[in-house]
């Protein structure tokens, strides 16, 4: 019998978790980061560059996988796994939030979301089943139901048709998963800034049982004052015995922040985009390497950084590859900022299992007050 898709909380620490998801391809160590794949890659990053980060698990895009090359391409591959090289978890997105966001020609009904592809113009037609069956083609470890993202600012009536409709399509998205042994559906919850509205969903989607839950609706232009005011009681809304993600965030503060409120899993395309832009993400804030200061400097971008960008090259070298627009610099920055990043939730999960979170916070913080910071 294949093994099922499980949740282990091992330690808490105020509102902070540390746990294990267990999956057929591999445990995930929570809270945990997951770098993004969009189009069956991590830009700029070989597949065993990315575990050597310590990740554990990637997130796939089902709405440009499915325009490109297409889910029954890539099932006929093999699956995404396969095909992208890749052997640990994969957790793919629905693909709503991609069809609000990026399409200008999109008409929403109780059915689904007709588009047209950003690529080419072609036509399509994307519902809760057909989210599912995209998912499964891929071969995700993680599927997300398909929900609408609710945009920001958003009025208290439109919320919560929003969020209703999202629920509707919770419960087809639950109909149409089946039973998948070794596989996961993951709920979103949504309704915007108001808590009795996030209260409802999260009742809604314990009601139709998910094998995790995601907070969604966030990191769409609240701003993290916002943000952190809807996670000082979202997550405690939802399940103690399943993993709680937070869709698409964030900067490293959003991180220790959200973990603090209790949130297991992430991602962002921050530490990849960034990398692609002359930025390195460190203990002290944002360096841009493109500044002309860095263009003699022999220092590493962060000497007890222990990634091979800043082993073996300069801020003068990184400096000198960006400026020329040199494949291998926005390579090693992305590299360091992945590397950045896993160092920072593994330092996350050793405070919370020994009861030392707070301190490790300050300690944060207090880098980056002092640090050389240049603003994101």
């Amino acid at each position: 019998m294949m093994k099922r898709f499980e949740f282990e909380l091992h330690n808490t620490d105020g509102l902070a978790r540390r746990g294990i998801v267990k999956t057929p391809r591999g445990d995930i160590q929570t809270p945990a980061f997951m770098p993004v794949g969009t189009a069956a890659t991590v830009k700029a990053m070989m597949p065993e560059s990315v575990a050597a980060t310590g990740a554990e698990i990637l997130l796939g895009n089902t709405y440009h996988l499915m325009l490109r090359p297409g889910a029954e391409r890539v099932h006929n591959l093999g699956g995404l796994h396969k095909f992208m090289n890749w052997d640990k978890p994969i957790l793919t997105d629905s693909g709503g939030y991609q069809v609000m966001s990026l399409t200008d020609l999109r008409k929403l009904t109780e059915e689904g979301v007709k588009f047209r592809s950003h690529i080419d113009g072609s036509e399509h037609n994307l519902t809760p089943e057909r989210s599912m069956e995209i998912q499964k083609l891929l071969g995700s470890d993680i599927v997300m139901s398909f929900d609408e993202c609710t945009p920001y600012p958003a009025t208290e009536k439109q919320a919560r048709t929003s969020m209703e409709l999202s629920m509707r399509w919770a419960q087809r998205s639950r109909d149409a998963f089946g039973d998948r042994p070794g596989y996961a559906l993951f709920g979103i919850q949504q309704g915007s800034t108001f808590k009795d509205m996030r209260e409802e969903s999260a009742q809604a989607l314990q009601g139709i049982e998910f094998d995790g839950y995601a907070v969604g609706g966030l990191a769409v232009g609240e701003g993290q004052d916002m943000m952190f005011e809807v996670l000082d009681y979202a997550p405690q809304q939802l399940p103690i015995d399943k993993p709680r993600y937070l869709m698409g965030v964030g900067k490293p503060d959003d991180l220790v922040g959200a973990v603090q409120r209790g949130i297991d899993m992430f991602d962002c395309v921050l530490p990849s985009r960034s990398g692609r832009t002359g930025q390195g993400l460190t203990r002290f804030g944002a360096v841009n390497l493109r500044n002309a200061r860095h263009k003699s400097d022999p220092r590493p971008l962060d000497e007890k950084c222990t990634c091979p960008c800043c082993q073996k090259y300069s801020r003068a070298y990184l400096h000198h590859t960006i400026k020329c627009n040199e494949i291998i610099g926005s390579m090693l920055l992305t590299w360091h900022n992945l590397h950045y990043y896993q160092e920072l939730m593994a330092g996350l999960r050793g405070a919370i299992a020994s009861q030392n979170l707070d301190a490790f916070v300050k300690g944060f913080h207090s880098l980056r007050i002092e640090g050389d910071i240049e603003p994101i």
